[in-house]
């Protein structure tokens, strides 16, 4: 008899464990920025990676991977098992320009599934504090003036800083040298030591320098001002109209994980998103949170394919060739 209250009791104890294992999340999530620490897309995932630990009830890691306009960290996510512990961070140049860059051996939308749309940002046209022009139509004149290409900081071929320089190439007619980094982390700080001559940035990475006047803004790359820094112009008040751009950043997982697990990830997201403190943190970097309709998985794919459609012409057009 207590042999057979043992063989069962042994038996429930075998169940009851792959239920515990089954549970999401049981340990760890590592969400892979793919670029260097200290950028904008790290500064921000940190302070959603704090927030979304309490609701998870795991510690969420960041992992930076650097390299290749961030098409290898991205790639390490794609091949990681889709159990949902590996996530992959990105924004319109990962997730969208590299498609149009790199033979990446994965493909943007058939093998990675949305999570959620993160907040965005203009692009600021920014330049190290020693040239001479003050306002943009100066700042253009002054590029012009030059025997050479000025130097343009990049977090790579294909990054949001490189596409938003290519589309500055294309409505001004000026020509750029690129300078590529692992980030624009690193790229900001040689603005900052006047090594290069200007970044196409994303305002979350340079509103701190041009607050601090260890750099000069000229525009930023929206309609409207941002109220983070309602003194600078945006580029159609400056003297270049038309000159629109906003970099989007978003989560996805490897293709083949559960909707379960996405609608998970999608929920600690939003909470995070919804969060007065965290509000705050990301609007001094300068960035605009999402509209409630356009947080959920499937909002994050349309945005990508409609952005695929608007931006690979443009800059297959250009002629933009692997690091």
């Amino acid at each position: 008899m207590r042999r057979a209250l043992c063989a069962v009791l042994f038996a429930c104890l075998a169940l009851a464990v792959p239920a515990r294992a089954d549970t999401y999340p049981s340990r760890a999530i590592t969400v892979i920025v793919p670029f260097a620490a200290g950028g904008p897309s790290d500064a921000m995932m940190r302070i959603l990676a704090e927030h979304m630990k309490r609701t998870l009830g795991q510690p969420v890691l960041v992992e930076n991977v650097t390299g290749a306009g961030g098409s290898i960290g991205v790639g390490r996510a794609v091949r990681s098992k889709p159990d949902g512990y590996t996530v992959s961070f990105g924004h319109l140049g990962t997730h969208v320009a590299n498609g149009a860059v790199y033979r990446l051996g994965y493909d943007l939308d058939a093998d990675l599934e949305p999570v959620v749309l993160l907040p965005s940002n203009p692009m600021i046209i920014v330049s190290r504090n020693n040239i001479p022009a003050k306002t943009l139509p100066e700042f253009l004149a002054w590029v012009t003036s030059q025997p050479n290409p000025v130097s343009a900081g990049t977090a790579g071929n294909g990054s949001g800083s490189h596409i938003a320089g290519l589309y500055f190439e294309q409505v001004t007619g000026l020509k750029l040298q690129y300078v590529p980094y692992r980030g624009t982390g690193p790229a900001m700080n040689d603005l900052v030591a006047g090594q290069i001559d200007l970044i196409v940035d994303q305002t979350s990475n340079a509103i701190n320098q041009v607050r601090a006047g260890t750099i000069r803004a000229y525009a930023v790359t929206d309609a409207k001002r941002l109220d983070s820094a309602p003194e600078i112009p945006t580029t159609d008040e400056a003297g270049l109209p038309g000159f629109h751009m906003t970099l989007w950043s978003g989560l996805w997982l490897p293709k083949g994980v559960s909707k379960e697990i996405v609608d998970t990830l999608n929920a600690a997201a939003v909470a995070a998103l919804d969060e007065p403190d965290v509000k705050n943190q990301l609007k001094n970097l300068g960035l605009q949170m999402p509209a409630a309709d356009q947080r959920s998985p499937a909002a994050l794919g349309t945005l990508q394919r409609a952005e695929i459609h608007k931006w690979w012409p443009m800059i297959r057009a250009s002629g933009v060739v692997p690091e």
